[in-house]
């Protein structure tokens, strides 16, 4: 299903000539070499662009990123090969870095060796090719020699970035001209590229496993690029290096039976969407891409922004109306037609890929890959919005968001489960149940944090927002409500209400004016022991009764809410009661400083 997809994904793409053509690759560059006519180096300009994202925990950061150019295709055979229009700093400059210097030691001579290739396949090139740019680059080819250049100050500026850098020539006062995009050495290279795909006699023929038509089959494909944690040269989705992995006699990647063109399609459209934002994100450690079976980029934005909080296309602002749209039907098993056509630009029966992606040695994983209907997702995401929900003012959740209240304040550890996550996402796609974990691990946050003033009050509510949805999700009998639900006799649910009347009580005795509270104290063993702490903080409750302005509201309030105890408190609440207690404890607390009509009126009279 994956590379049939990719290939379609990548028609489409070659339709909106979004692809790169044949025999070109994108090679990501961080500094021009800015050359003179003699071909001496002048200059090493940063091309680089920056951008802004998630450093956790609600705050950002600012990295460097390469730009990324087309040159002429880059080799991929192992062993020393130079490219035509090199990028690798050790092809280009035969020079290792060794600490904050260049080593005149090279022991395997794999840098001269590799610039040696480079100055020689580049020079045979380039024969015949006149342009400014080119005979510059010539020049440079002849003159530079390695061990006259270990004190060069261009190179030396670089320090440890020097090794991981990509480079590009540009002409000396012209940053504009560059040597890849020169038209006479573009014209060369696509004569050559073409007489070099000629078939020839070591070529093997059979049915491609995607297309069904009998074709060329690639024995090495291309390598991917863009995910976290892979290879720098990049990793193959499809590789066969062990003989116990070989069938019938094939070896490498004869054993898919994949067409050269398909795998060409495939790996092109991959690398397109890891290439860009719009279609890639990070969960924890694993990679997410994904895409829709069209060419319209508001289907991939509309999904970064409603269930990742990130698109550079949507605010929080429009997110929230739109969730609000759907939200109407999200208890209904979809999306009605109406809704849908209140989204101009979406198509309900365009498909939806996910992909997640995860490095494994020199190849890569595949943790899941998901196809769905974009108004399944759609509902789906509608659904885990309004489930998340803990007060009557909406506010939209992110996954990003979840994982950060997934680890303590404390921690300087930010490290989750990526099968939690990965669960966790899912049961969000696919409207399941929420992973069991998912459960005890906030739980266990809310009681173990309790205390810390690192937790935020957002962070709060998207704590007790996770339980409040698993809760409702996982057992079908029970229905904790949005807001502050009096009519619920649940006892755990009761307990967490009038531990927040006790907190509360305590504060306004106090003129809020005390360091620690009860919560600090007992809200652990109080959520999990009620019988053994609450009849010690009622009597201290008592205490505080004369010391409020309006006593009979706490008394009337504790009262209900224990009548409806049946006379005792639980002796121990398990794992999802104490869950509830959670909830009652945020939306009782919570519903303190919400005006009441009533009060509203009075106000505007």
């Amino acid at each position: 299903m994956l590379i049939k997809a990719l290939c379609d994904y990548y028609d489409l793409l070659s339709k909106d000539n979004k692809v790169l053509p044949d025999g070109y690759s994108n090679v990501k560059i961080h500094y021009l070499i800015s050359l003179t006519k003699d071909g001496k180096i002048d200059e090493l300009i940063d091309c680089q662009n920056t951008e802004t994202i998630p450093a956790g925990k609600g705050k950002t950061k600012e990295r460097k990123v390469p730009k990324e150019m087309i040159m002429p295709q880059r080799t991929e055979k192992p062993g020393i090969e130079a490219n035509i229009i090199e990028h690798r700093p050790v092809y280009i400059f035969g020079l290792n870095m060794d600490g904050e210097g260049f080593s005149p030691d090279d022991r395997t001579n794999k840098a001269r060796k590799s610039h040696s290739a480079f100055v020689e396949s580049n020079l045979k090139f380039t024969e015949n090719v006149s342009s400014p740019i080119v005979e510059a680059y010539r020049n440079f080819l002849v003159s530079w020699k390695p061990e006259e250049e270990r004190e060069n100050k261009w190179l030396l500026s670089l320090g440890k970035d020097y090794g991981k850098s990509g480079f590009a020539f540009c002409l000396s006062g012209n940053p504009d001209c560059l040597l890849h995009e020169d038209p006479a050495l573009k014209e060369k290279w696509e004569f050559e590229y073409a007489k070099g795909t000629q078939k020839d006699d070591t070529v093997r023929e059979g049915q491609c496993a995607v297309t069904g038509n009998t074709a060329s089959i690639a024995r090495i494909h291309s390598k991917i690029k863009g995910v976290y944690g892979g290879l720098a040269t990049g990793s193959v989705l499809i590789g066969f290096n062990n003989e116990s992995e070989n069938s019938y006699g094939n070896e490498q990647s004869y054993n898919s039976n994949i067409s050269e063109g398909a795998m060409k399609k495939y790996t092109e459209a991959l690398n397109y969407l890891l290439g860009s934002s719009r279609h890639k994100t990070m969960l924890d450690e694993m990679t997410i891409v994904f895409w829709a079976m069209s060419t319209k980029e508001t289907y991939e934005d509309l999904f970064m922004q409603l269930l990742m909080g990130q698109s550079d296309q949507m605010n929080a602002e429009q997110t929230e109306k739109m969730l609000l749209k759907l939200m109407a039907d999200a208890g209904q098993a979809q999306i009605t037609e109406k809704r849908l056509q209140s989204l101009e630009f979406i198509d309900p029966d365009v498909d939806f890929y996910m992909l997640g992606l995860k490095p494994n040695s020199s190849r890569l994983s595949v943790k899941f890959i998901i196809r769905r209907k974009y108004a399944d997702i759609l509902w789906n995401i509608a659904r885990f919005q309004k489930e998340m929900q803990v007060t009557k003012e909406f506010h939209s959740v992110s996954l990003w968001q979840i994982k950060n209240e997934m680890v303590s304040p404390r921690s300087k550890n930010d490290k989750v489960d990526p099968s939690l996550m990965a669960k966790l996402f899912e049961a969000i796609i696919y409207g399941k149940p929420y992973p069991g974990f998912l459960l005890s691990t906030m739980v266990q946050r809310m009681k173990t944090d309790s205390g810390s003033d690192a937790v935020t009050p957002t962070g709060a509510r998207i704590r007790t927002g996770v339980i409040k949805a698993w809760i409702n999700r996982n057992d079908p009998k029970e229905e904790l409500s949005v807001g502050l639900d009096r009519g619920n006799r649940s006892q755990a649910y009761l307990c967490g209400r009038l531990f927040a009347v006790l907190e509360k009580l305590q504060q306004e005795a106090s003129n809020n004016s005390l360091n620690r509270t009860i919560k600090d104290a007992y809200f652990a063993s109080a959520s999990s022991k009620p019988a053994l702490v609450f009849p010690k903080l009622v009597r201290l409750a008592q205490n505080h009764l004369n010391k409020v302005k309006y006593p009979v509201f706490y008394n009337k309030l504790m009262g209900e809410i224990i009548d409806g105890l049946n006379g005792e408190f639980p002796e121990t609440l398990f794992l999802k009661e104490q869950g509830k207690f959670i909830v009652g404890y945020y939306q009782q607390y919570q519903s303190f400083f919400e005006k009441s009509e009533k009060t509203e009126e009075t106000e505007e009279k």
